[in-house]
């Protein structure tokens, strides 16, 4: 028995020898055991942290998520009849040639509840010349929308659908916006659902881009994509700043460059249009051209500030006030006009039939007159 077990301590000992050789030396030839991973595990949220998300924007993207709806309207497209249709050689050989019928087609666009009761801001260009518009909301109701009216200078329409109770969106302060404000869009991108992405304000009070006739949109580099027009920019508080109107692509992709209207304008723009039906703007009958420093050298002019008249519509009210091609425009309602876009803006925000005081450079003389001003008619981009 004593011999057994000195045979065995010897063979445990060796075991353990050749073991820590082999450990030591080639550890690589041991199987290796799984090592338990210890993780940091955050703790379940109570009911109060759901409203302390550090860096998250829930809270505003599910005040907001219900307002935006999606738009879906039906246009018809009529062929272009081919010419030589109509050429009686033609006709004799081959005959009558049916045009067929006009092609339909499906547009996508967002839009925004503005109140409780039906009314929706959206862009003209989601429902110009829309057959049948659909408009979808968050919860999944469809509704059948009509158009209470448009305004294509501004690209802004107000819709209505048959229902009330709505979840309409809460409207912010354009005083409070600044540039580097995170600001979220929503919309219905490319058609793929209610979506939303974050930027920030990337700049305010942009113009002079050709998209509209007047133009003072809020610059921000949240993705917006097609089928985002209509849809709502907001703050950090689910607040509307601005409507998604346009963005800068040469793909058709967002490139971090996109443009929406302010709600201040869109508001006053809305209300006129629920109120009449349509938009009242100022008006004289002029066309107005940048003053460069060519102009301001071959002119004799001291510097560039203003508008350079080029032309008057004849029995214009700026025709009846004495205003000729060649004037400067330098200030309307004391307000001074450093470029034709001001220019237009400013004439535009005064009252028809009402007078305002216009200053002018006339040869080298500064000239005051008093203009009556008109009611602008639609669709006149090229004149002021």
């Amino acid at each position: 028995m004593r011999r057994l077990w000195l045979i065995f301590a010897q063979t445990v000992t060796v075991a353990v020898a050749f073991l820590f050789v082999l450990q030591t030396l080639k550890p690589e030839w041991l199987p290796s055991r799984p090592v338990p991973v210890t993780v940091q595990q955050a703790p379940s949220a109570g009911a109060d942290d759901e409203h302390k998300a550090s860096g998250s924007y829930r809270e505003a993207a599910r005040a907001a998520l219900p307002a935006v709806v999606h738009i879906y309207t039906t246009q018809i497209i009529k062929k272009q009849r081919h010419p030589l249709l109509d050429d009686p050689v033609f006709r004799h050989f081959f005959g009558e040639r049916p045009e067929g019928p006009p092609q339909q087609n499906l547009g996508l666009g967002s839009g925004v509840l503005v109140s409780n009761n039906g009314y929706i801001l959206t862009n003209f260009h989601v429902v110009e010349a829309a057959k049948d518009i659909q408009v979808s909301l968050n919860d999944g109701h469809t509704y059948k929308a009509k158009v209470i009216g448009s305004d294509p200078e501004s690209d802004l329409a107000v819709l209505q659908i048959k229902a009330d109770k709505l979840p309409a969106i809460t409207f912010g302060q354009m005083e409070t916006l600044r540039v580097g404000d995170v600001v979220l869009a929503i919309g219905n991108p490319f058609g793929v659902g209610q979506t939303v992405t974050m930027g920030i304000v990337s700049a305010l009070g942009r113009s002079h881009l050709g998209i509209n006739t007047f133009e003072n949109f809020i610059q921000t580099d949240a993705a917006i994509n097609p089928g985002n027009s209509g849809g709502a920019l907001v703050d950090v508080n689910g607040n509307l700043v601005g409507i998604n109107t346009a963005i800068y692509s040469r793909t058709g992709g967002s490139l971090g460059i996109g443009f929406a209207i302010p709600v201040s304008s869109a508001k006053n723009i809305m209300e006129q249009i629920i109120q009449h039906g349509a938009v009242t703007r100022g008006w004289i009958g002029v066309e107005a051209q940048e003053i460069t420093p060519e102009l301001a050298e071959s002119f004799g002019l001291p510097d560039n500030d203003g508008a350079l008249i080029a032309g008057v519509v004849r029995g214009s009210p700026a025709d009846a006030a004495g205003i000729r091609p060649g004037d400067v425009l330098l200030t309307v309602g004391g307000k001074p006009v450093t470029d034709p876009q001001v220019m237009l803006d400013l004439i535009a925000a005064l009252k028809p039939d009402e007078r305002s005081p216009f200053r002018l450079r006339r040869d080298k003389n500064v000239v005051e007159l008093q203009v009556k001003v008109g009611k602008r008619p639609a669709l006149r981009p090229e004149q002021e």
